[in-house]
Parts: structure tokens; sequence; C-alpha cells
């Protein structure tokens, strides 16, 4: 019984290692696709967004801001989905995130510990967690990050310079 318990928990491993890179390719395409919509958005809603960021999360010199928040969802976004310095706009994206929650999900973030759904449950969240799952995992096979790696770092290394 033991024997079939191991075997069984292989497999598993097995096949969870196998679906590891289509899973992060899926994460990177889907969230990197809601950062890019919700920057674009505040890029055409320019002077509605200050407005807020000004007026309802008294957000300091809220038009540079709502400039940095929009270039670094649209932008990350996009390089998310495609895997180009993946971990390195995890960065700023989970940091625009944790602005969010200061600012927007303050009372979500208050109750992180006696809440907690109210935390998950808040909008940036998803976000959060991709850009943190992203940062500390990579951004899989399926990436232009791992095909710069192959052909420039690693191949490098392979040429005896």
């Amino acid at each position: 019984m033991f024997q079939l318990l191991i075997k069984s928990h292989s497999l598993l491993v097995k096949v969870a290692k196998l679906l590891q890179h289509p899973f992060l390719l899926f994460v990177r395409l889907y969230f990197g696709w809601q950062f890019f919509q919700s920057g674009w958005g505040k890029f055409h809603r320019i002077p509605q967004v200050v407005r807020y960021f000004a007026e309802d999360l008294h957000i300091p010199m809220p038009t540079l801001n709502v400039y940095i928040a929009a270039s670094t969802e649209c932008f990350g976004g996009l390089l998310l989905m495609v895997g180009l310095f993946s971990r390195l706009i995890s960065i700023p994206l989970a940091f625009t995130m944790v602005v969010a929650y200061a600012t927007a999900e303050s009372g979500a973030l208050k109750m992180i510990f006696s809440e907690p759904g109210k935390f998950t449950g808040a909008d940036p969240f998803p976000f959060l967690f991709t850009a943190l799952v992203v940062l500390f995992f990579g951004p899989g096979f399926f990436s232009l990050d791992r095909l710069i790696d192959a052909l420039f770092i690693k191949g490098k290394k392979n040429s005896g310079c």
C-alpha cells in the first residue's frame, strides 16, 4: 500500500511539473492582458482618473501618478504577456497593486488578518498575486526571457567564452 502511495505521488509530481510551464503561460497571458486593459483604460480617461486619484484617493501629484500607473499597467502587461523582462516588470506591477491596496482598498488591507476574505476579494489581489508568482517562479518555458537566456546567456557559456 505504501509503495502505491509513493508511486502515485511520484506520478502526480511528474504531471504537475509538465503542467507548470503551460500554467505560467496562461497566468501571464490572462493577467498580462488584464493589466494592459487597465492601463489602456486609464490612458483613455486621463482627466477622470486624475480627478479620482485627487479627490477620492487623495494621491499626491495625481496627474503624474496616473501616467505612471497607466504606463506600468499598460506596458508591463504587454511585457508580461510575451514574457520579456518578466521578473523585473513584476516589481513595479506589484508595487502599483500595493499602492492600489493602500489607497483604494485600505479597508481590505487593514483586515488582511482579521477578515482575509476581504483582502483576497479586493480588486488588486489577483494582480498582486500574479506579479508575485512571476517574480518568484519566473515566466516559465514559453517566454522571450527563456529564449534570450537559451540563445545568448547559456550559448555563451557553452561556446567557451
